[in-house]
């Protein structure tokens, strides 16, 4: 992948951040979207010294519908329908603090599966009638099992997965690819302020350069850093009694 249309949303996300800079390198056209306009410009100007042809932000708050048809104008204004799209916003929050809060519940679903899933149906839409395009969205290896530590997030985007999943089994006759990024857990603000040790802990650069091989290779569904596919395969075979009992 040379030079080519990139919209991002969640672009302030360490993630999203670190994908855009290795994609500058080639010129790319951004189109860039996240609740934060003050470091939204600050992304932009680090990314056109780092060579990006053009790049266009819109501040907005994916978790509002009323936001939703407003952006992806703006998005259509700036870069028309984009050759890659990044969707890569969420939230971990503390599952003890959210596990009795009805309403935390709610918003995190609402932020890491309803929102997103909503967005990239409206995305598929304009990629399927331009008959083009690759559509990456950020889930987790959280998705993969229900666990003490993390049901409420994991939950969401298990959820998020498997609608990915069906997306990319409807659009398989068109060109558009339908990419799902499975990251263990990751060092940026979003767990650094839960104050945890995190367990094989990746960098975001790390993370990026994966997402950017895949995105070249075209791939289905990445597991990043690549470990997190075994390591997942042997929680999944755990019995159930078993799992029970342990404290993940």
């Amino acid at each position: 992948m040379s030079s080519r249309t990139v919209a991002v949303f969640g672009a302030t996300s360490a993630i999203a951040e670190q994908v855009a800079r290795r994609l500058a390198v080639r010129g790319s056209r951004f189109f860039l979207a996240a609740r934060d306009p003050t470091r939204l410009e600050r992304i932009a100007a680090d990314l056109a010294i780092r060579g990006a042809a053009s790049v266009h932000t819109h501040a907005a708050d994916f978790d509002e519908p009323a936001a939703l048809q407003p952006v992806l104008e703006a998005m259509e204004r700036a870069v028309g329908v984009p050759d890659v799209v990044l969707v890569a916003f969420g939230t971990l929050g503390d599952q003890a603090a959210i596990a009795r809060d009805v309403e935390a519940v709610r918003r995190s679903l609402t932020t890491n599966f309803t929102s997103p899933a909503c967005l990239v149906t409206a995305l598929a839409e304009k990629m399927e009638r331009a008959g083009r395009g690759l559509l990456a969205v950020v889930t987790s290896v959280a998705g993969e099992r229900g666990r003490a530590s993390n049901y409420v997030y994991g939950s969401a985007k298990a959820g998020l997965s498997t609608f990915l999943e069906g997306l990319r089994h409807r659009l398989a006759s068109s060109a558009v690819q339908v990419l799902d990024i499975r990251p263990g857990p990751v060092d940026t603000p979003m767990t650094r302020e839960l104050g945890r040790a995190w367990p094989l802990l990746a960098s975001p650069e790390r993370v990026a350069a994966d997402i950017e091989r895949a995105i070249d290779r075209r791939r289905a569904i990445l597991y990043t850093p690549w470990f997190w596919r075994w390591i997942m395969l042997v929680i999944r075979a755990i019995p159930e009694p078993v799992f029970r009992r342990l404290r993940l």
